[in-house]
């Protein structure tokens, strides 16, 4: 959640970005593409997607791409399997464009990103022909100056500050040594402190103890209008209200009416099934996420109890999703929890609880998962997931299965958006997750049975 000193220093911050912006005609909604982040899905911008809409923004003027492979290789420069170039990210972003503006007849599109996605958009714009298509470009958390900048030190990732390719990208376009490509107009959002890929120490890259040569300005970018939200985590430089009222207030030039999400109907959700990618020095790990269609997998969904996570009968829907991997429509009601239960050859059954949802979605994608060994001795294994913001134990308030101390988050700092629990005690029973006033109640199902429980925070 922003603080009242980060509520400050947004607000300031508007008032800055209000001067920058370009303020479009009253009636014109530009398209938006949002770029996800390295490992990540389109599903991400599920909230701000929504509180776009809830500010009058037209659903089919707001566009979540989804990268086949989102990870990043080791080396840039070297062909790996499951992974993207950043030449590759940004063919990719470049389609998307191309896509986007024929179909909606608009002569340039506004980009939003989140980390590694700020990567493809500032390689498109000064490599691609973006300049020429793009209007605004709105980074949140990118790491524009490196994870790390160590001499020597894995200078071949693209996340390397004094590799050759942020050495490119940071160049100086103009005698003022402007590092962004005009006359796209950019804004870059960070932290002040508690995003883990600005950090001085490489505690989160496995090496701690080791200075990074990056600090919490590391994202700011030499002729961008550049924002902070205090408090906020890495994801949380995109997919918070803040960070929404800072892009809102860019594109616009003026404050949101909201940054809540109001409800609308029809909820008609649908999205993508997908699954995990297979590591070809260890096949049965699965330790790489993809977001191709995982075809042939077959989906039900329950209405549950909020309070107990038990199902109120038998399933309101059900499908065997084909080669695209799309399992919707579904209509669902307003103010029902539901369980999403996702069975696939090779995977655990994977049994999903979300909140209720305000409003319809298309990017409802959802993974299956598999058990690793150390889960399968538990009687049940439990994960409590934060997929747009990360865990803080001094900032939040949280509780896992009734236990404020959520396993393998740190005392300080966040870094970790999921926590895991291997409960011992036989029997179906309810087990909850809450995080800062939003609670999801699920059940136990057997790890014996191949069954794992996600309990998915939604805010």
């Amino acid at each position: 959640m922003t603080s009242r000193r980060g509520l400050i220093s947004v607000l300031a911050s508007s008032l800055l970005l209000a001067a920058c912006a370009t303020v479009p005609t009253p009636d014109e909604h530009p398209p938006i593409i949002f770029v996800h982040g390295n490992g990540d899905t389109a599903a991400l911008w599920q909230t701000t997607v929504w509180r776009f809409e809830s500010n009058g923004w037209p659903a089919n003027r707001l566009h979540a791409m989804d990268i086949p492979y989102p990870l990043a290789r080791d080396v840039d420069t070297q062909a790996q399997p499951g992974r993207t170039s950043t030449t590759e990210q940004m063919a990719l972003l470049k389609a998307e464009v191309e896509k986007v503006i024929q179909a909606t007849g608009a002569r340039k599109v506004v980009l939003v990103s989140n980390s590694r996605g700020g990567y493809a958009i500032r390689n498109y714009i000064q490599n691609g022909g973006g300049s020429e298509r793009v209007s605004h470009a709105i980074l949140g958390g990118a790491p524009n100056h490196g994870v790390w900048a160590i001499k020597g030190y894995r200078e071949g990732n693209e996340f390397a500050g004094t590799g050759p390719f942020l050495t490119a990208l940071n160049g100086p376009k103009n005698l003022s040594g402007d590092e962004v490509t005009g006359p796209v107009q950019w804004l870059t959002v960070r932290s002040d402190g508690n995003d883990k890929f600005a950090q001085p120490d490489g505690v989160w890259i496995g090496a701690k103890g080791t200075p990074t040569n990056i600090t919490a300005d590391g994202p700011a970018l030499k002729g961008a209008s550049n924002s902070v939200i205090v408090g906020a985590d890495h994801r949380e430089t995109s997919f918070s209200p803040a960070a929404f009222a800072l892009a809102y207030r860019f594109i616009t030039g003026k404050a949101p009416q909201l940054t809540t999400i109001t409800p609308g109907t029809p909820i008609v959700l649908n999205g993508k099934l997908v699954g995990l990618g297979l590591n070809p020095a260890d096949p049965e790990s699965g330790t790489y996420s993809n977001n191709l269609p995982l075809a042939g997998a077959q989906l039900a969904v329950y209405a549950t109890s909020a309070v107990t996570g038990e199902r109120l009968g038998d399933a309101v829907y059900t499908k065997t999703v084909g080669s695209d991997g799309i399992w919707g429509p579904f209509n669902a009601q307003a103010a029902v929890q539901y369980e999403f239960v996702i069975n696939a050859p090779g995977y655990a059954t994977t049994h999903i609880y979300r909140s209720p949802f305000p409003r319809s979605s298309s990017i409802l994608n959802m993974r299956a998962e598999r058990l690793a060994e150390a889960d399968k001795g538990a009687k049940s294994t439990i994960i409590m997931t934060r997929p747009r913001g990360y865990f803080d134990a001094v900032r939040d308030n949280m509780r896992f299965d009734g236990k404020n101390t959520l396993p393998g988050v740190p005392p300080t700092g966040a870094g970790v958006s999921s926590a895991k629990l291997h409960l011992t005690g036989e029997g179906l029973r309810p087990v909850s997750a809450e995080f800062n006033g939003e609670k999801v109640t699920g059940q136990t199902w057997p790890a014996a049975q191949n069954h794992m429980v996600m309990l998915e925070l939604t805010y």
